[in-house]
């Protein structure tokens, strides 16, 4: 099977057709990796394709739809996976040379999910190394860096590139990805697709390679071509699970997919060019300035918002990022330092450093920036910001100013997504525009617990300015 509009359809599209047994399972998963077969070696967005272990899912799945067995909201759908979340009988490999043969005999809870809401996993997608490169590109010495669909030339960014190149290249109809600090956010923004990071807690992190799986601003989230997929995908890994000693959204989800059919009223939403310090690009500035003034043609209240976070926020993100990346993966210092990447390394060598009192300061910070947060989310439903200051940049030139004005050796380009990390606000990137042929999304935030409305707002976006009639060129190619 050859079909490109079918590559692209919509997940739960995809789903209803395979449940009217107008396409099977079988003959989903064939057309992706066929896909991927004649795409991915010029974008490497794959660390492992389950070929073998996707047939036989979906031929199980396929026999279920014959046997008229009540299907799941995703049945026979192919998914990817991230490669940090573990999957049974499918390796696990973090990116890292540590664990390039590691095959487990369990699932994370989100990748459990995924496969009781019907979904074929498909692959595992690529990753820097433990999920953490300091230069926030997606690169690692087992599959080697992911390139940009729409530029081979430039970054997806990261953590989660490989899952942004996937879908926009057409090679899997949904993912999953993870966001410490903007890691589905970036690559959705660089590669033009949806990504969704939700309210902290309100999906389980347990049962994965870490020690400890959890931390203070880690969400694993859903990302899309379509926001209804990525609402379909959220209602089905969200909601409490017994082994996850995160103590936040203990109770279950609100029906996510029937909100959509609802419209929200009018909203308010305050719209901020930048945090405070003024470091975007004119012309990304300019179109993400567009995309919030089209809310308020639809008649909801838009008003320019005055945000200005303190200056050292960077430092004292990266003392509990850090801290904890130590504590998740030090052992690797120790037991594993020659196979280890120099980003990974070092990485980790300074979350050692990071001593208790400045762990301890941070952490005072971060409530500061909830109270922060939560008196301005008071006057408004949504903020809308760009979510990176500049488009998908290449790979040997990281960016060290942009608008004329140095930035930061890590956050510089990203200084929108690490805040709502910190805050644990609901938070989505929805492609908005061009520059320069390349891919701008708008950073949709909502009140913290609040993903409902986020999702909501994304599909009227969605409906009023679609883009999935654009596509990378080399998509075409199968």
């Amino acid at each position: 099977m050859h079909d490109p509009e079918l590559a692209y359809a919509p997940a739960w599209k995809q789903a209803k057709l395979v449940a009217q047994k107008k396409v099977s399972p079988v003959e989903l998963v064939r057309l992706y990796l066929d896909r991927i077969e004649k795409i991915d070696p010029m974008i490497h967005a794959f660390i492992t394709v389950a070929s073998e272990q996707a047939l036989q899912a979906a031929r199980r799945a396929e026999a279920a739809v014959l046997k008229r067995e009540m299907l799941k909201p995703l049945h026979g759908v192919p998914i990817t996976l991230k490669d940090v979340e573990a999957t049974k009988g499918i390796r696990t490999t973090l990116g890292s040379l540590v664990f390039k043969d590691r095959v487990t005999d369990f699932d994370s809870v989100v990748s459990e999910r995924v496969q009781r809401s019907g979904a074929i996993i498909i692959g595992k997608t690529n990753t820097p190394e433990i999920a953490i490169h300091l230069e926030t590109i997606t690169d690692n010495l087992v599959a080697g860096a992911c390139h940009n669909p729409w530029r081979l030339d430039r970054t997806t960014g990261g953590s989660s590139g490989g899952a942004a190149a996937a879908l926009a290249a057409g090679l899997c109809p949904v993912a999953i990805g993870s966001d410490g600090g903007g890691s589905i956010r970036i690559p959705a923004s660089f590669c033009g697709v949806y990504g969704y990071k939700p309210s902290h807690g309100r999906v389980p992190r347990a049962m994965g390679l870490a020690r400890p799986d959890p931390n203070q601003f880690a969400q694993s989230g859903p990302m899309s071509n379509y926001v209804k997929d990525s609402a379909v995908l959220l209602q089905a890994i969200s909601g409490p699970d017994p082994r996850d000693p995160q103590p936040f959204l203990r109770a279950d989800p609100p029906d996510f997919v029937s909100a959509l059919e609802r419209p929200p009223k009018r909203l308010r939403i305050g719209w901020a060019r930048d945090f405070g310090d003024g470091i975007v690009d004119p012309s990304v500035a300019e179109t993400v300035a567009s995309a919030a003034r089209w809310f308020g043609e639809i008649g909801w209240s838009v008003e320019e918002a005055e945000v200005s976070l303190r200056p050292d926020l960077p430092e004292h993100f990266w003392n509990v990022f850090g801290a904890n990346a130590y504590l998740q993966y030090g052992e690797l210092l120790d037991d594993h330092a020659e196979l280890l990447g120099v980003s990974a390394r070092t990485a980790l060598e300074r979350g050692k450093a990071i001593s208790g009192h400045a762990y301890a300061r941070s952490l005072r910070v971060v409530n500061e920036l909830k109270l922060y947060m939560g008196g301005l989310m008071e006057r408004y439903d949504l903020l809308l910001s760009p979510t990176t200051s500049i488009t998908a940049f290449d790979p040997a030139s990281r960016p060290t100013e942009i608008g004329g004005k140095p930035v930061h050796s890590i956050t510089g380009f990203y200084p929108y997504t690490f805040p709502i990390n910190m805050t644990g606000q609901p938070a989505a990137s929805i492609p908005c525009g061009f520059v320069d042929g390349l891919p701008v999304g708008l950073h949709i935030v909502g009140r913290t617990g609040d993903d409902m409305t986020v999702l909501q707002a994304s599909a009227a976006f969605e409906a009023g300015r679609p883009w999935q009639g654009s596509r990378p060129q080399l998509a075409k190619a199968a």
